[in-house]
C-alpha cells in the first residue's frame, strides 16, 4: 500500500471471502470502480470457484467502463490464506448454506403459526441460520488472526450480529465490525420529514443527525436533530399527516408503508429504524400472527421460492456480464463498505453506524454483546459514541434478544444442541407449546445437518 499525491492510497489489497457473490460483489466492484482515491488488488475467495472465476473476469472488465474512476485488479484464488495473506481489509459476504437450507428456516414454522417476513437475523430461522454461520465465521477469524491479524474485517452476513460476535469471541484482537444500510432508510424519512414539515430544502448528506442504539435490525433513534432542530416531533407529525398506506402517493411508493415502525413510534416515542420485515421478527406475534395480519400492516412475507428464481435471473446475468454480452453498467451501489475504508486509512474521517461489541456504548446492555450504534472511524481506528441508555420499554424488548443472542454463542462453542433449544425455545417469536417446539426444533436441525458440524 502506497500513498499518492492527493491522499488517496494506491496497491490497496482486499479480501472477499464469499467473491463469488451476484449480488453484494458486483456492488463493491461499481464502488470500488467510481471511487477515485482508491486502486489495488482484490482477491476472490469462495468455495464455489467457478463462482469466483466467473467474478473475476467481470472485475476485470470494468476497467473499460466509461464512467470508471480507478482500476482493480481481481484474481480468483483457492484457499483462504491465499486471500488473506497481505490483506488490508476483508469483506466477508457469504451465504450459510443454501437456498434449501434457507426454505426450510423460513417455511418450517409456519405449521405451527409462526411467519417469518426474512428469517435471516431472529427467530427460528435466524437461530437455526446461525448454528450453519458461526462455525464457519470462527474458521474465518482463526484465519484473519493467522494471516493477516492487522486487517480490517467488514462484514455484511446475516444474523450479522452473531456473525461479528463469533469472531470476536474465537480472535478477541479482531478489527471486526458488521456494516448494515437499514439506518439508512430512517435517515431518508427524517429529511423527508425536514422538507415536508418544516418547508426547509432537502439535508444534505449528514446535516442529520441521529443516535442509533440496539442491535443488527432492530437498531432504536432516540434522538435526531437538524441544524439544532429536534426532529422527533416533526417525524411524530409527518407519520400523521402523510399517509404512506396510500397507494396513490407517490412517497409510499418510494417508501413503503411503514406501518409497523410508525406504530411503535406513537408506542415508545422513539424511532425504530430497520425496515417493517426485519423489525416484527424481533416481537412478538403483534404485527405477523398470520397473513392476513401481515397484509393488514402493509408489508410482505417472502417466500424462498421467489428467492430460488431470483437467483436463476442472476446466474444468468453472470454468465451474460461475464461473456460480455451485457455491458456492465456502473453505479454506485448505497452501500458504506468503500466510505469506510476511506476513514480507516486517513483519507476521510467520519461517523457510521456500525455492529460491534458494547464497551460501553450502550449502558444497559450486555457488554460484550455485538450491539449497532454511531462509531467515528479515522485513520486504522474504529472508536464508539457513547449512546447512552435505551428507553426502558425498548431496552426490555433489545434485552431479551440479546440475551438470547449471546446463548446462541455459547451453545455453538460448547457443541451443546439442548443449549441451543433453549435459546430457540426463549426467542420472542416462540409462542408455541413445548412439546411443537421440540419437534420444529428437530425437524429444522434435520433439515440442516449436514452445516452444523458441531453437533454430535
Amino acid at each position: 500500500m502506497r500513498r499518492l499525491d492527493d491522499g488517496g492510497v494506491a496497491d490497496l489489497n482486499i479480501a472477499y471471502i464469499g467473491g463469488g457473490s451476484r449480488g453484494w460483489a458486483w456492488k463493491l466492484m461499481a464502488d470500488l470502480a467510481l471511487e477515485p482515491q482508491l486502486c489495488g488488488t482484490v482477491r476472490l475467495y469462495d468455495i464455489d470457484r467457478e463462482a469466483a472465476r466467473r467474478n473475476e473476469l467481470i472485475g476485470n472488465k470494468h476497467a473499460s467502463a466509461a464512467n470508471v474512476k480507478s482500476v482493480w485488479r481481481y484474481t480468483a484464488v483457492d484457499t483462504l490464506e491465499q486471500a488473506l495473506t497481505g490483506a488490508d481489509f476483508v469483506v466477508i459476504s457469504i451465504l450459510p448454506g443454501t437456498f434449501d437450507e434457507m426454505e426450510s428456516d423460513v417455511h418450517a414454522p409456519e405449521k405451527y403459526g409462526i411467519y417469518q417476513p426474512v428469517g435471516d437475523s431472529t427467530g427460528p430461522g435466524g437461530i437455526i441460520r446461525a448454528f450453519r454461520a458461526i462455525p464457519m465465521f470462527i474458521e474465518f477469524a482463526q484465519a484473519v488472526k493467522a494471516f493477516a491479524p492487522d486487517a480490517w474485517v467488514i462484514n455484511y452476513t446475516n444474523p450479522m450480529s452473531l456473525c461479528t460476535r463469533a469472531m470476536y469471541e474465537a480472535f478477541p484482537q479482531i478489527k471486526a465490525f458488521g456494516c448494515c444500510h437499514e439506518v439508512t432508510g430512517i435517515k431518508a424519512l427524517l429529511c423527508l420529514a425536514v422538507t415536508n414539515i418544516l418547508g426547509e430544502d432537502f439535508p444534505a448528506d449528514g446535516e442529520v443527525e441521529i443516535n442509533v442504539q440496539g442491535i443488527n435490525h432492530f437498531t432504536w433513534v432516540d434522538k435526531a436533530a437538524y441544524k439544532g432542530a429536534d426532529l422527533l416531533p416533526v417525524y411524530g407529525r409527518m407519520i400523521e399527516e402523510i399517509d404512506f398506506r396510500d397507494p396513490a402517493n407517490p412517497l409510499s411508493k418510494q417508501f413503503g408503508a411503514n406501518a409497523v415502525k410508525f406504530d411503535l413510534f406513537r408506542r415508545y416515542g422513539v424511532i425504530a429504524a430497520a425496515g417493517d420485515r426485519h423489525l416484527v421478527e424481533f416481537l412478538p406475534p403483534w404485527y405477523r400472527k398470520n397473513p392476513e395480519e401481515v397484509a393488514r400492516w402493509g408489508y410482505s412475507l417472502t417466500a424462498v421460492a421467489d428467492r430460488k428464481k431470483g437467483l436463476a435471473k442472476r446466474l444468468e446475468k453472470s454468465d451474460a456480464l461475464a461473456s460480455q454480452t451485457e455491458p456492465y453498467q456502473l453505479g454506485f451501489s448505497g452501500e458504506q463498505g468503500v466510505q469506510q475504508m476511506k476513514a480507516l486509512l486517513g483519507i476521510e474521517p467520519r461517523v457510521f453506524n456500525v455492529n460491534i461489541p458494547n464497551s460501553g456504548q450502550i449502558a444497559n446492555l450486555p457488554l460484550g454483546a455485538v450491539v449497532e450504534t454511531n462509531a467515528r472511524f479515522s485513520h486504522n481506528s474504529v472508536v464508539p459514541l457513547q449512546a447512552g441508555a435505551m428507553k426502558r420499554e425498548v431496552q426490555s424488548l433489545v434485552a431479551h434478544v440479546v440475551s438470547v443472542q449471546e446463548t446462541v454463542i455459547e451453545a455453538v462453542f460448547t457443541a451443546d444442541k439442548e443449549l441451543g433449544f433453549n435459546a430457540f425455545l426463549n426467542d420472542p417469536q416462540m409462542v408455541i407449546g413445548l412439546d411443537d417446539a421440540r419437534a420444529l426444533y428437530e425437524e429444522m436441525i434435520t433439515n440442516t445437518k449436514a452445516y452444523i458440524p458441531w453437533l454430535p
